[in-house]
């Protein structure tokens, strides 16, 4: 059997993502925070990994190498946002959505490598405020930046293995987070964007089947918006 992490894979495309590999035939560790997810899942595991903490960030690591020797698909989509302007973002702050969204990711590729076989696929969850700044919470976008360029310099440590390493770059999705946005700042975002709607999970999501299914992707952002800043 293939197996697969998934941070962030209870909801939104980490759990989009995370049932497309069921499909494929992977069994499925996923990280998340949040209530508890009770739901049960054939060939799902869903562990309670809060990514600010590297302690929780090595237990997790530590539980999926006691249950498979081989790592085939190692999805990093996790990511948070608090939401302040520049000026009152704590120091605090900016290291928890540094340390969830690159820090933590870094960690797990580098400790999982020894079990990643030749010919598997690492895949990154990066975003259109890492290419194109927002007017919202500066540390995120630079997140995303640093997901980008942590993608791209991988390639390297992958070379002549077969496996790829690529970053799928969503643009805004319709997903629980989206959710709670003001109607009147959803249609602002629409007029920027050419489809003027906001992706579905499933449309972000075959972007990731794409690169899994193809071998020769490798090093690339796959953008996933929509025409997004298109005028």
């Amino acid at each position: 059997m293939k197996y697969a992490v998934v941070t962030g894979g209870t909801s939104g495309i980490g759990l989009g993502v995370a049932t497309m590999l069921l499909s494929k035939g992977y069994y499925v560790f996923a990280t998340y925070v949040g209530p508890e997810f009770k739901e049960k899942i054939e060939n799902f595991e869903a562990i309670y990994t809060d990514q600010s903490s590297r302690e929780e960030v090595y237990r997790f690591i530590s539980y999926v190498k006691t249950k498979t020797d081989h790592l085939d698909c190692l999805v990093c989509n996790a990511g948070m946002t608090i939401r302040k302007s520049f000026t009152e973002t704590l120091d605090s702050d900016w290291d928890k959505m540094m340390e969830v969204a690159v820090n933590s990711h870094y960690i797990m590729v580098r400790e999982l490598f020894p079990i990643i076989p030749a010919g598997s696929r690492i895949l990154f969850t990066g975003s259109q405020m890492g290419l194109s700044p927002h007017a919202t919470v500066l540390a995120y976008g630079v997140t995303k930046a640093a997901i980008h360029a942590l993608t791209k310099n991988l390639v390297k440590e992958f070379e002549g293995t077969g496996t790829t390493v690529n970053a799928i770059v969503p643009g805004f999705v319709e997903t629980p987070w989206q959710k709670e946005k003001p109607e009147q700042i959803k249609q602002n975002i629409y007029k920027k964007t050419a489809i003027h709607r906001f992706a579905s999970v499933d449309e972000v999501v075959d972007a990731y089947r794409f690169c899994i299914d193809n071998p020769f992707v490798n090093g690339s952002l796959i953008e996933v918006n929509g025409g997004y800043s298109y005028k």
